[in-house]
């Protein structure tokens, strides 16, 4: 069973490409926190987490929903990771949820995909973006080899720099950069309601037809990615920058 969270798609994609080659059920843990439903969910041994990286680790509401969740009948549990760059030394943060839910560790693989997190970087326009994700399809091919064989990832680069940046930063960077305060929205906005709809914590909200945000984000992006209009910015961060989600680029149109 592949449990999935995805901000602007590319973990969505990965997923999916997973799913057709292995057959597995995909959990929409989009659906599943944004409904705040934890109910047991039955596996038949394996399970594939598939995430963003987020602060150089998985997302917290994603580790959140597996600590609180009962995974009946799971046995071992492999994690794929995309990201812009880097996964940092998120592999130790996984193992220790492995081992806090009695499953056997199989490994976290990086895959890298596009960026969208257009808070803080770059986002590439859509032929750069489309070259980066087929660059990943031999490590998605390689993830379910692995997978499809009962193999565990190879580790990932752990040096002083990932160590740095999954442990002390991911906290710091949470406390201070990951909060909706700078997201604002202009006159563009046609009050469609999509931003509120794709928000998995349910952090936005339409007040007189325009978009309010709460203090509970998780900076998935997907509010200011998927406006239809591009009405929604993140304070200067994101002015002049071109928006992403995967579903624009066209790639694999029979998949996602």
């Amino acid at each position: 069973m592949i449990f999935c969270f995805s901000g602007t798609g590319n973990s969505r994609y990965i997923a999916k490409i997973i799913a057709e080659e292995t057959g597995d059920e995909i959990v929409d843990l989009n659906e599943k926190i944004k409904k705040d439903d934890r109910s047991p969910v039955s596996v038949n041994g394996d399970a594939i987490v598939v995430t963003p990286t987020y602060a150089w680790r998985i997302p917290r509401i994603v580790s959140g929903w597996l600590s609180k969740t009962e995974l009946s009948g799971a046995e071992r549990v492999w994690f794929v990771m995309d990201c812009g760059g880097e996964i940092g030394n998120a592999a130790k943060y996984n193992r220790l949820l492995a081992e806090e839910k009695n499953l056997v560790y199989m490994g976290t693989a990086q895959i890298v995909m596009p960026e969208n997190y257009i808070a803080m970087f770059d986002v590439p326009e859509d032929g750069e973006a489309a070259k980066i994700v087929k660059a990943a399809e031999p490590y998605i091919d390689d993830v379910i080899l692995h997978v499809k064989s009962g193999e565990a990832f190879a580790a990932p680069r752990n040096n002083l720099y990932d160590r740095f940046m999954s442990g002390p930063v991911n906290p710091i960077f949470y406390r201070f950069f990951v909060k909706a305060d700078a997201f604002r929205v202009n006159g563009g906005c046609v009050g469609c309601g999509l931003c509120a709809k794709k928000c998995p914590l349910n952090n936005v909200r339409l007040k007189d037809g325009k978009p309010v945000w709460g203090n509970e984000c998780t900076h998935c992006m997907a509010c200011i990615c998927y406006c239809p209009k591009e009405a929604i910015e993140y304070g200067k961060r994101s002015v002049g920058k071109p928006r992403y989600h995967f579903e624009a680029l066209g790639v694999a149109e029979n998949i996602v």
